[in-house]
């Protein structure tokens, strides 16, 4: 990261930056980048946090990055986010914050599972497949998914397939993006019930979320205006 007019400096540590503030950043291709923008309130006194803060923070912020890749569905992702939050303004108040445990060591056999789903978005699920491609049983491979994710092998695949739709829906280049095509492609034949796990998982239907990138988009034509005028 290099402020404006300032040397690069590497981001070891969360970093606050003030409103308006310009600033370059470099990112490796494996990084991570989580921002977060403070409820008003919040904005006049969380710049002066103490580098002892933001070293305690850390662990927070990788842990809530960890657990939120594998949320089970909309409900459970507020929790995961309301509870960070808390922690933060626990933080911020000075409070104590409880040790947050090391990462146990990943099972390889659930690398090789969240791999073979996540990176074949044209593969069609087959336990048995899924099971012999990670080197354990069928049986051992549902729990071994249920204890480290929260979720069945099926259950997990069927969340990739409505992330590659939202995707989808958000980077659609045209004016209406056509949501029965989109969730076809992705293997969801029935419409009704495709809304109904989309809203289950994001906790709005995509015709919402197809309005939503239609009004930040008029929003940028709007601001690029502005400037032109300006």
């Amino acid at each position: 990261m290099a402020p404006s007019g300032e040397a690069w400096q590497s981001l070891e540590v969360p970093t606050w930056v003030c409103p308006k503030k310009v600033f370059d950043l470099k990112l490796a291709e494996s990084s991570q980048l989580f921002i977060m923008k403070p409820a008003h309130q919040y904005s006049a006194v969380m710049p002066s946090t103490g580098t002892h803060q933001l070293l305690a923070i850390a662990p927070l912020l990788k842990r809530y990055l960890e657990n939120i890749k594998f949320y089970v569905d909309h409900a459970h992702a507020k929790a995961l986010t309301r509870e960070l939050f808390s922690q933060l303004a626990k933080c911020q108040a000075g409070g104590q914050l409880a040790d947050v445990p090391g990462a146990e060591p990943t099972d390889w056999r659930l690398l090789r599972t969240i791999e073979k789903i996540e990176q074949n978005p044209s593969w069609e699920f087959n336990l048995q497949e899924l099971a012999s491609y990670s080197g354990a049983s069928e049986r051992n491979l549902y729990y071994l998914m249920k204890h480290n994710t929260g979720m069945t092998p099926y259950r997990f695949y069927q969340r990739q397939r409505l992330i590659r739709v939202r995707r989808r829906l958000v980077d659609c280049q045209i004016g209406e993006p056509h949501i029965s095509r989109h969730a076809a492609d992705e293997g969801f034949s029935h419409l009704g019930r495709f809304s109904a796990l989309y809203r289950e998982h994001f906790g709005e239907l995509p015709s919402k979320t197809v309005r939503g990138r239609q009004r930040f988009c008029s929003s940028e034509v709007e601001a690029c205006e502005e400037v032109e005028q300006g």
